[in-house]
């Protein structure tokens, strides 16, 4: 039906806003079927870039699942990163380094950190207090390599400080040690 309705476009002038939200369901459907080589064929068909920005920029804002998100992020990024303001652009890339830790995390466990798929810190530091060590470890490498390539509105060095801080707490005795005397 979407490309029918595509099809239909094509021959008969169409409103931009109606033409904007029928791409963007387009997309959003094959995204959700996972189907990520259609969906970059869709936006590549599209002439215009100011209807392809929109498209991609309202898909992204509709929260869709984490491969999606993750999809979009990059697309905008790669495509549109000087069309975008700068609130923007660290939005999206916080989004797109938030869904590159959450997909290292268990397939299981992602539901759980989903929300915090735009705060990659916050994530990092809910991931700590939940004593998942061991995800830490894969997403702050993660986030190592992401930010050896591209800026956000935090570095290496908060990274380094919330681990610093986490490690602090762990070796903070609540008590104090008492010698036994035989």
């Amino acid at each position: 039906d979407y490309e029918l309705c595509e099809e239909w476009g094509h021959l008969y002038p169409v409103p931009r806003e109606d033409l904007i939200n029928l791409h963007r369901e387009h997309l959003l459907h094959l995204l959700e079927i996972g189907n990520m080589e259609k969906a970059l064929q869709l936006l590549q068909r599209i002439e215009d870039p100011g209807i392809c920005l929109a498209i991609s920029e309202q898909a992204l804002d509709q929260h869709p699942n984490l491969a999606a998100s993750h999809f979009l992020a990059d697309y905008l990024t790669a495509h549109f990163y000087a069309n975008l303001t700068t609130a923007r652009r660290n939005e999206i890339q916080a989004l797109y380094m938030g869904s590159k830790v959450l997909l290292t995390l268990p397939e299981l466990s992602r539901v759980n950190y989903y929300h915090l798929s735009s705060r990659p810190l916050l994530m990092l530091e809910q991931l700590l207090m939940n004593m998942k060590v061991d995800w830490v470890a894969v997403a702050v490498q993660t986030l190592h390599q992401l930010l050896a390539v591209q800026e956000i509105g935090f570095t290496v060095e908060d990274i380094d400080n919330l681990l610093s801080k986490y490690a602090g707490k762990a070796l903070n005795f609540p008590f104090t040690l008492k010698e036994k005397r035989s």
